[in-house]
């Protein structure tokens, strides 16, 4: 394999369409596209401070390296490629890119990162910025996660997210098969339009949150300030504590420690199909007796 150390690479395309080449504390600079069409490239230390270094490439690994802020739109149309110990500052990264893997790896400005990919693994991530985060994405797992950004995961399918804190509005909008388990998310109208979302030991604090879904499933979950939830929405809700108000959930079963304000329409849901329990109240009537 060829190697290349301690080099400042300049002008457009400067190892344009490269093959089994190891790059070591190299910086690129001052011209477009430098490792386009390139395959089997090796990174080690490198600074990106131009656009486009990385697209349409194959069999990418990349350690300790750095996306300036003008290195944008960094990686487009790029297949298997592992980002480690980096840290990118470049908005929109990753796009119709597969077999994602980052870890430990910073996005400073996470602004539309990972749209319309496919196959992503991350491990100790955060995303600032990150308006729009992973639109589109499919099959994307992530574990260690800390996000900053609204609108993040629209339309996203196949996603399983661990031990995550996400501040984050209109998360999951129009997403497909999606469970987090022991997280935290913060946001309004979560999660509306969803279909098949899963909230395991999580706590979630959200104004018309899970609103519009089709099959919402919460287990062990907590639920702060959280007002006119449920809103037509088809729900398997196990809740810790005191939710602060329902709006007309369809059908389904909640259960929490005590509902501040439960408002259901007859003329708009049919009252029959959701099964209410609240704790405290039942326990309250059987002291009482």
């Amino acid at each position: 394999m060829q190697e290349i150390k301690e080099r400042a690479l300049t002008g457009e395309r400067a190892l344009f369409a490269s093959k089994n080449l190891r790059v070591a504390d190299c910086t690129f600079e001052n011209g477009e596209s430098p490792l386009k069409e390139s395959e089997n490239i090796e990174l080690s230390g490198c600074m990106f401070k131009w656009k486009y270094p990385l697209w349409y490439c194959k069999n990418v690994t990349a350690d300790n390296c750095t996306l300036f802020e003008t290195a944008r739109a960094g990686i487009w149309y790029t297949d298997n490629i592992v980002f480690k110990n980096g840290i990118i500052e470049a908005p929109k990264t990753f796009r119709r890119s597969e077999n994602i893997y980052a870890e430990n790896t910073i996005f400073v400005n996470a602004q539309e990162t990972l749209w319309n990919c496919r196959r992503v693994k991350l491990k100790n991530v955060t995303a600032a910025k990150g308006d729009y985060f992973a639109m589109n994405a499919s099959d994307l797992t992530a574990d260690g996660f800390n996000l900053a950004g609204n609108y993040a995961f629209d339309g996203a399918e196949n996603v399983v997210i661990r031990n995550a804190k996400m501040l984050t509005k209109d998360a999951f909008w129009n997403s497909k098969n999606v469970t987090v388990y022991d997280s935290f998310i913060s946001g309004e109208y979560l999660g509306w339009n969803a279909q098949n979302l899963t909230l395991i030991n999580c706590t979630v604090e959200s104004l018309q949150g899970m609103c519009y879904i089709n099959n919402l499933i919460m287990k062990n979950c907590k639920l702060l300030n959280t007002t006119l939830a449920f809103e037509y929405s088809s729900v398997q809700a196990d809740i810790t504590n005191k939710i602060d108000s329902v709006l007309n959930p369809t059908s389904g079963r909640i259960e929490a420690s005590e509902i501040g304000e439960l408002i259901i329409q007859k003329d708009r849901v049919n009252p029959d199909l959701t099964v209410i329990i609240c704790r405290d109240a039942k326990r309250n009537k059987k002291e009482s007796a």
